[in-house]
């Protein structure tokens, strides 16, 4: 048995590392070669690891999005596990870690195998993010908008995307119920919220953006993943946030969508309050684990 970690660089690779990713997570989205190509980062490191020269795992590491420390994700493909490939690929993106000058590293353990994996490892939970469905089209209750508030499309006025930043980035990402703080940069939120513009909602108060909730491309066919939903603190406790998403999801309902996911803080008591209440249902727990870099 010979085992192989290198760079993912070929097209033929990302394509693998791609592959190993929908094996493990089915429910959610990979990268295409194309997006591997538009998000190069000199701080991200992509591996694929061969067993018996097949590729049969798949590794991510670089910076995080909470300040003060970096990432990895380790795949191995079902078949491949418990063969040293998701250890030899953990020691290679631990080092790469530290070479960035952190000296933490956070991962997502999302069955009972892959946290003891990590736990081997010497990583602890700190937290835990939680994934809420709904199938569509749905009977969801009257949301109606607060008085005075327009709401417009980004597809309609495309340039407040980069207006609702501001709002995202300090109101939005700095109230998450996280363990740190998360810094998306502009260029990010450009590229990857309202990739469906048409579902993605900005609300308007006298010309003032007040609120914004975003819906994402995914992989899966007829499924979209909600992006940010943020509500100006001074709005907030009004039905603003459930009047947005209500209209977020007729909107994929009438354009053929059959299901809507999201990710959210287990902490984050009031968005997930707002998606039971349009029917969304929990479906996957990820535990969210940190450790020492470099490795023990």
């Amino acid at each position: 048995m010979s085992i192989e970690v290198r760079r993912a660089e070929s097209d033929a690779d990302l394509e693998a590392w791609a592959r190993v990713r929908r094996a493990v997570l089915p429910n959610e989205s990979a990268w295409t070669v194309q997006e591997f190509r538009e998000r190069a980062d000199p701080d991200r490191l992509v591996l694929v690891a061969k067993l018996d020269g097949a590729i049969v795992g798949a590794g991510l590491a670089g910076r995080s999005d909470v300040q003060g420390r970096g990432f990895v994700a380790t795949r191995v493909h079902p078949d491949a596990r418990r063969r040293g490939v998701g250890s030899a690929l953990l020691v290679a993106l631990a080092e790469h870690v530290a070479s960035l000058g952190f000296d933490k590293a956070s991962a997502s353990a999302d069955d009972p195998g892959s946290r003891t994996f990590a736990e081997r490892f010497g990583f602890e939970e700190f937290d835990r993010e939680v994934e809420q469905v709904i199938a569509l089209p749905a009977q969801v209750p009257d949301a109606p908008l607060p008085a005075g508030i327009e709401v417009v499309t980004i597809a309609e006025r495309p340039e407040l995307l980069r207006e609702a930043y501001p709002l995202a980035a300090q109101e939005g990402y700095a109230d998450l119920a996280i363990d740190g703080d998360v810094v998306i940069e502009l260029d990010d939120w450009l590229h990857d919220e309202a990739t469906h513009p048409e579902g993605s909602l900005v609300a308007l108060y006298e010309g003032q953006i007040v609120g914004y909730s975003g819906l994402m491309r995914h992989d899966n066919p007829g499924v979209a993943e909600d992006g940010l939903t943020v509500v100006a603190r001074d709005w907030r406790r009004r039905g603003l946030a459930l009047a947005l998403k209500r209209l977020e999801l007729a909107w994929a309902a009438e354009n053929g969508f059959s299901e809507v996911l999201t990710w959210t803080q287990r902490r984050n008591e009031g968005m997930r309050a707002v998606n039971e209440r349009l029917g969304y249902e929990y479906r996957t727990v990820a535990v969210k684990m940190l450790g020492r870099v470099p490795l023990p």
